[in-house]
């Protein structure tokens, strides 16, 4: 039963890729970016995500159970974090948004709370680096930024 789950799930996930795929080409810029435009990052996470469910589909993992007790509550909060990501990026922008979810996210998978601010730190700056100068995208800096300056 849990192969033929993990194939029908593999096929919803080809699905989505192809959505994720035909939405990032037919994403309309009303102006040119170098060397990267936006349609890549989509794209990419596209092929990658196609490529994966394929494997799922071919290979299917062994019967496994539902997760449940404090793990599966562990992963809704993952999901609730991940929409509250979603509606707070244009809002506060991409670093403070990045370091308070990644923070939570170590922290919720038992990092200190020490550790946990300094996740969130690197890989807010770190991933704000790499696509604003790295890669050339640019990125929300958030609307009480924009009023500061």
């Amino acid at each position: 039963m849990k192969i033929a789950a993990d194939r029908l799930l593999g096929f919803a996930l080809i699905g989505l890729a192809a959505f994720v795929a035909v939405q990032a080409i037919n994403l309309e810029v009303p102006f040119n970016y170098e060397p990267v435009g936006p349609r890549a990052f989509p794209l990419g996470l596209a092929i990658l995500l196609a490529a994966l469910s394929l494997a799922l589909v071919f290979k299917p993992g062994p019967d496994g159970h539902w997760p449940h007790g404090a793990l599966a509550l562990k992963l809704l909060l993952v999901l609730g974090l991940l929409l509250v990501y979603t509606m707070l990026f244009t809002r506060l922008g991409f670093i403070p948004t990045t370091f308070m979810v990644v923070a939570a996210l170590a922290w919720l998978f038992d990092a200190t709370w020490g550790k946990a601010l300094i996740a969130g730190a690197l890989m807010a700056v770190g991933s704000f680096f790499l696509f604003t100068e790295v890669l050339g995208i640019a990125l929300p800096t958030g609307y009480w930024l924009n009023a500061i300056i």
